[in-house]
């Protein structure tokens, strides 16, 4: 089979071909339809300091996936051979504390696919039928490939109640506009999203976002995270009046990961304000602890999706709305075949659109 292949731990992928994978008796094996390019790929096409810590090569990458099931091993059970499925990519251990008490998504000793063991970056992909995610009803193959990413926006928008609610979404990469769109689906009041690239601020608003905020000069050559947290304050408290917002926002999805985003979000937040942050930082973020405590602000680490009931909520979420399906389709802003990979994986790590999806059916 043609596979995506890290043969040692360096910089770089090959297109080559590989022994399609045998399924183990609880496995099923999938043709794969569609993959979509995450950040975590791109990491390890390039090999920083995070990939020679984490990732195990040699290695097939890729974890967002659909695909068909072509066989199924004798210990199967609610997995059927033609079944149209995603998966999640966390494989647990099934025996540590939070495994045996149902919060699979907090296993100590999670493995991810794609990661620590090969993943759908081929033609072929083997998965624990636990981890499979079966379409029982008709849905597009590129939407089912953002089944995992779209599980990390609804795993952060659902994390507190939205009903009548005002939001703010920093950082309007691919999950964040999703949590975008999930809080407009959800019955928010006002969304707003900040970003600092022009286009990603027009998706922002096609999901849903009353007001997208350009916060590209926050600190702009100041060199540090305060001024540009002050800067960005400025910004979202002009869209606070401009929304004629009498308060703070209820909640905050940190999305980015972005020095000067959580400061900024802290200070605009209503006292008891409420923020689940996803986003990873790449280095200490200086926050005002004091207003944490004394607005007392709630603040949630989200990793990944509750295995499965955020499956579920997509899932359903997906099935009834119309209007969602739309704003979630037409996020893929980039559709290229396997054989371009390489132009793929340039479009995604331009961070200036949507998601790009590679296609596995095109010779």
């Amino acid at each position: 089979m043609r596979a995506l292949w890290k043969p040692d731990a360096g910089p770089g992928l090959i297109m080559t071909e590989r022994p399609v994978p045998v399924p183990a008796p609880d496995e099923v094996l999938v043709r794969v339809l569609r993959t979509g390019i995450c950040g975590t790929d791109l990491h390890i096409e390039r090999w920083d300091d995070w990939a020679a810590s984490a990732v195990s090569a040699p290695l097939v990458p890729g974890h967002e996936f659909s695909g068909e099931v072509v066989e199924v091993g004798p210990a199967v059970r609610d997995v059927a051979v033609g079944d149209r499925v995603s998966g999640e990519g966390h494989i647990v251990c099934g025996t540590c504390r939070n495994c045996r008490a149902g919060r699979r998504q907090m296993c100590i000793r999670t493995k991810g696919v794609g990661v620590q063991r090969d993943g759908a970056f081929a033609e072929y992909l083997t998965l624990p039928a636990a981890n499979v995610w079966v379409h029982h009803t008709d849905v597009d193959p590129e939407v089912a490939a953002l089944f995992d990413p779209l599980g990390n926006a609804v795993h952060t928008a659902l994390a507190f109640p939205l009903v009548g609610e005002d939001v703010l979404v920093t950082g309007c990469g691919p999950i964040g506009l999703m949590a975008i769109a999930v809080a407009r689906h959800a019955g928010a009041r006002f969304v707003v999203g900040t970003d600092v690239s022009a286009n990603r601020l027009a998706l922002a608003r096609t999901m849903g976002a009353d007001l997208a905020v350009d916060v590209s000069d926050a600190g702009a050559g100041r060199g540090a995270a305060t001024a540009g947290s002050q800067d960005a304050v400025g910004a979202l408290r002009d869209a606070q009046q401009r929304l004629g917002m009498r308060e703070g926002f209820d909640v905050g999805f940190e999305m980015s990961g972005a020095p000067t985003a959580l400061p900024a979000m802290v200070e605009t937040m209503n006292h008891g304000g409420r923020i689940a942050m996803l986003g990873l930082p790449s280095g200490p973020i200086a926050v005002d602890w004091g207003k944490v405590v004394t607005h007392m602000l709630t603040v949630k680490g989200i990793y990944g999706r509750e295995m499965f009931e955020t499956w579920q909520t997509m899932s359903s979420m997906l099935q009834t709305s119309a209007a969602l399906r739309g704003r979630i389709g037409s996020l893929v802003s980039g559709r290229f075949p396997a054989r371009d990979w390489q132009q793929a994986f340039a479009a995604a790590a331009s961070a200036d659109g949507g998601k790009v999806v590679i296609d596995w059916t095109e010779a």
